[in-house]
């Protein structure tokens, strides 16, 4: 179980796409505003962006609403 985990996330994180609202390692909530190699850009509030490794991106925050 743990490795077909392990394959989503990765999965997930490859396919991240400019508008997408992720959850970092760290609990920020953003939107993706810029996708490189290994890295993305996540804006966290307005006009504050912040770069970070796509490894510390957790999920997508459109599961959570659902979850409400």
């Amino acid at each position: 179980p743990q490795m077909k985990r392990q394959k989503e996330l990765k999965t997930y994180r490859d396919s991240l796409q400019k508008g997408d609202k992720v959850i970092t390692t760290g609990g920020l909530y953003g939107k993706v505003t810029d996708v490189k190699e290994t890295t993305v850009t996540v804006e966290i509030a307005d006009k504050v962006l912040v770069k970070i490794d796509k490894s510390a991106v957790l999920k997508d925050t459109s599961d959570l609403t659902a979850q409400k």
